[in-house]
Formats: structure tokens, sequence, C-alpha cells
């Protein structure tokens, strides 16, 4: 995927301007697929460039006028053609098990435990983060009145399976990594 793509879906959920992107890219897109604030205002300008955006400006009272960016017919039409292109299984490149493969060729583990341990604790961290943003912006189908019989709204659906596949790879990064640890217990140095 490039990163247009993901901006042409951001903007058709909300059109914004540069910086409200990269706010958006940090807090939930940016979850599968990250870009600095430079490489999202690069793309932003090639995709103006490309016919692909429209860009309004904004009055702002006390401070600059601001850029708003929306999706033009020819960003639409890319990426519609991208959404119906297939596209390959991604492979796995985990640095993390390789090292892991190589601890039986280590006698002290402990520099190994230390890391995965480091490792374990981020994705705890990232899947509280993932909880946080589920109980806000999913609330329990009784609370939020979306239960049986609501209209289905295909935005707000697809957001929230995105991000179950999220918090779904999070629990199983931390159970492995928990068995990671597990088995290095067993080891002591100088095995």
């Amino acid at each position: 995927m490039a990163l247009e793509h993901a901006i042409l879906v951001s903007l058709l959920e909300k059109p914004g301007s540069g910086y409200e992107l990269a706010r958006r890219f940090e807090r939930s897109i940016g979850y599968f697929w990250t870009a600095t604030h430079q490489q999202i205002y690069r793309v932003l300008k090639r995709m103006e460039n490309d016919g692909w955006v429209d860009v309004r400006d904004v009055p702002q009272q006390g401070r600059p006028d601001k850029k708003e960016y929306s999706v033009a017919d020819l960003g639409r039409a890319a990426l519609t053609s991208w959404l119906h292109d297939p596209i390959e299984p991604e492979s796995v490149r985990h640095d993390l098990a390789v090292k892991i493969r190589g601890a039986a060729f280590d006698e002290d583990p402990s520099a190994l435990i230390r890391e995965v341990e480091r490792h374990r604790q981020a994705h705890r961290n990232r899947l509280a983060h993932y909880l946080a943003g589920e109980a806000r912006d999913f609330p329990a189908p009784e609370a939020s009145g979306t239960g049986p019989g609501a209209p289905l709204d295909a935005e707000r659906e697809l957001q929230h399976v995105v991000l179950r596949g999220g918090i779904a790879y999070e629990r199983m990064m931390i159970d492995w990594l928990d068995d990671v640890l597990a088995t290095l217990a067993r080891f002591g140095p100088g095995r």
C-alpha cells in the first residue's frame, strides 16, 4: 500500500488539513500505517498536483489560513482501482524471532530476556491504548443505541473490525512473548 491510499481513506472519512491528517495518523490509521508529518505533507502536495485531492483555504481568526484537503474524483477513482487490485499476503519479517532462535547459541540469555520483556510491555501498552479507543469510539450496542435492528454504518463497522484485528494481534503477541519468557526461564546461564 502506498501512503496515498491511507491518506485517501482518511480524507474520505473526514476532510482535513495536513496537520489534522498527521494527528489522525498518530491516533487511529497510524496503528496500521505510519507516516511522518513531512511525508504526509509531501504526498499531499503530489496528490494535489496529480488532481487526486481538492484544496480550499479556510480562514482562521488570529492564525494563518489553513488548507483543507478533500478527495477529488481522480483520487476516488485511484482508490477504487487500488481496492479492486489483489495484494499478496504479507510475509513476516520479525527480528525478535531471529534473536530468540539465536539464543540457543548464547550462554547468557539475560539480555534477550530483557528485550522480550520490553517488547511484551510495548505490546501491553498498545493493547491498553487500543482497548481505551474501542471503549471510547465503539461503546457496547446497548449504551450507544445501535442494538439489533439499528441501521448498519459501514464506515464505523469497518473501522471497528480493523481495530478488533489490532486488539487480537496484540493479545496474540503478548501470549507468544509470555511463552517465549517461560521457555527462556527453563534455561539458565551456561546451560
